[in-house]
């Protein structure tokens, strides 16, 4: 009996060590060739979600002016520095222009910009709701309609914030993070991979 045991616990220890070491060489791939997976929005119908750059605090002062980047969060100098190496990591695999899209928000707007990948335009779906989670819905579904009349024939980046990263992915992105998305044949979105320094 006390070798059974003995046996069982074996290979009961065998087949956790089998999911752990699984679980280890997935999730190492996902990260060795997330570089790679920004590869892919050279081909139609992929887009990336990017959250904004390092920007200290949470959520915004009270005294926020949509308008007036005094009254809001802003990017820090080490914020500043990870949209422009994550910008030149993006032209590093060929991709040297893009179409950047952004939220109002002034700290996604700076991100944009030192992405210097092109021209941004504004896209207030982008916007946060983080203060009015009222909105998420009305502005979700307002970017799955735009993501489904989109060209997507070349690069395309959307400068955004978590909740909205959030509520389209279900991903909790880090300041910086890219969320790679394909739209496929019925408009919805599959998760393709995600890229962070």
């Amino acid at each position: 009996m006390a070798l059974k045991q003995l046996l069982l616990e074996i290979i009961r220890i065998s087949q956790v060590s089998s999911i752990l070491i699984l679980y280890f060489f997935v999730y190492s791939g996902a990260e060795a060739g997330s570089l790679n997976s920004l590869s892919i929005l050279k081909q139609n119908n992929y887009l990336a979600l990017m959250r904004h750059t390092l920007a200290p605090g949470f959520g915004d002062p009270d005294n926020f002016e949509l308008y007036d980047c005094n009254t809001q969060r802003n990017l820090s100098t080490e914020g500043i520095t990870q949209a422009q190496k994550i910008g030149k990591l993006i032209k590093s695999i060929g991709i040297l222009t893009a179409s950047v899209y952004s939220s109002q928000w002034c700290r996604c707007v700076d991100t944009a910009n030192n992405l210097n990948l092109g021209a941004i335009s504004i896209l207030p779906p982008l916007n946060s709701f983080f203060q009015n989670l009222r909105h998420e819905k009305k502005q979700t579904n307002a970017m799955r309609r735009w993501i489904k009349n989109q060209k997507l024939d070349k690069p395309t980046i959307l400068v955004t914030h978590q909740v909205n990263i959030t509520a389209l992915t279900g991903i909790y992105p880090s300041s910086g993070e890219i969320v790679v998305l394909k739209r496929i044949k019925n408009s919805s979105l599959k998760l393709v991979g995600t890229f962070k320094l």
